[in-house]
C-alpha cells in the first residue's frame, strides 16, 4: 500500500520536536507521510524553520507569516521584517495568519490589520494562506468576503459547525482537519460525515492536539495517518482514496 499524505500544518521546528527528529522522520516514511508544511509564527521561529527545511528540502516546506497571538505593539515593524523574507526565499504559503479572540480580545484591531496586511501579501505573491481562527471564525469570514475569488487557503484546525464549513467552502477555502476529529465527542466528525472530503486537507498542528490514541501526548507529523484513518471510517472511503483525494486538494491549494 503506497500512501502519499501531507501534513499541511506542523510546527516541526518547535523545541518539543527537536530531540528525536530522525525517528519522527522515519515514522513519517513508515506511515506514508511524504510532505510536512510548516507555518511560521513569529520572528524567533524563522531561523529554526529555515534550518529544518534546508536539512530536509524534499520533506519540509515553509510558509511565512505572523501568528495572531504574536501580534503585539511592535506588529507593524515585525510584519516589515517578515515581509522581507519573501524576497529571499520561496514559500508555499502565507501563514500562520488569522485572528484569535480566545486568548486576548484587546488586540483585535491590531489582529485585523495584521491579517488583512498578510492577505494582501498572499494576493501579491499568488500564494495560499494558512488561517488560524479561534473564537473568531465569523469575524474572519466577514473580513474575507471582499476578497472572494482573489485568495484561497486553509482554515487550519477546523472543528466547527457544518454551517460555518459551508460558508468557508463558498469563499473558496479548504478545511484543515487534524487530531480533534479522532476525539470521542468531536462534533467535527459528524460534519465530515456530512460534507465529505472535497474540501479537506490533513494536518497535525504538531506538537499540539495529538490524535487518539496519543491524546494528551506530543503530536508528530506521522500521526497524520491516524487522521486519515479516521476520515476513512467517517466517509466510507478506503485509506488509499482518502490519500488521493486529500493530496489532490493539497496540489490545488499549495501547488505541491
Amino acid at each position: 500500500m503506497h500512501l502519499n499524505l501531507t501534513d499541511t500544518h506542523c510546527h516541526f521546528y518547535s523545541d518539543e520536536n527537536s530531540e528525536d527528529l530522525p525517528s519522527q522522520i522515519e515514522r513519517c516514511s513508515t506511515l506514508g507521510v511524504t510532505k510536512i508544511l510548516m507555518p511560521n509564527i513569529d520572528l524567533d521561529s524563522i531561523e529554526p524553520m529555515h534550518l529544518l527545511e534546508d536539512a530536509h528540502p524534499s520533506l519540509c516546506k515553509s510558509m511565512m507569516g505572523l501568528h495572531p497571538t504574536y501580534v503585539k505593539e511592535t506588529y507593524k515593524s515585525d510584519l516589515e521584517r517578515i515581509y522581507e523574507w519573501f524576497g529571499k526565499r520561496n514559500y508555499v504559503g502565507v501563514g500562520e495568519i488569522g485572528m484569535d479572540l480566545y486568548w486576548d480580545k484587546s488586540t483585535q484591531i491590531w489582529q485585523e490589520d495584521a491579517f488583512l496586511t498578510q492577505i494582501g501579501w498572499a494576493i501579491e505573491k499568488n500564494l495560499p494562506v494558512s488561517i488560524h481562527s479561534r473564537s473568531a471564525t465569523q469575524e474572519v469570514i466577514q473580513l474575507l468576503k471582499s476578497y472572494k475569488g482573489k485568495v484561497t487557503g486553509v482554515f487550519h484546525c477546523f472543528s466547527e459547525s457544518k454551517e460555518l464549513a459551508d460558508e468557508i467552502v463558498k469563499l473558496g477555502f479548504y478545511l484543515g482537519i487534524g487530531g480533534v476529529v479522532t476525539f470521542k465527542k468531536a462534533g467535527i466528525a459528524e460534519v465530515i460525515a456530512q460534507i465529505g472530503l472535497d474540501r479537506v486537507v490533513l494536518e497535525t498542528d504538531s506538537p499540539y492536539l495529538a490524535p487518539t490514541p496519543f491524546r494528551g501526548k506530543r503530536n508528530e507529523p506521522a500521526y497524520t495517518r491516524y487522521v486519515a484513518d479516521r476520515l476513512s471510517e467517517l466517509t466510507g472511503k478506503s485509506i488509499e482514496e482518502v490519500s488521493q483525494i486529500t493530496q489532490n486538494n493539497v496540489k490545488t491549494v499549495f501547488g505541491l
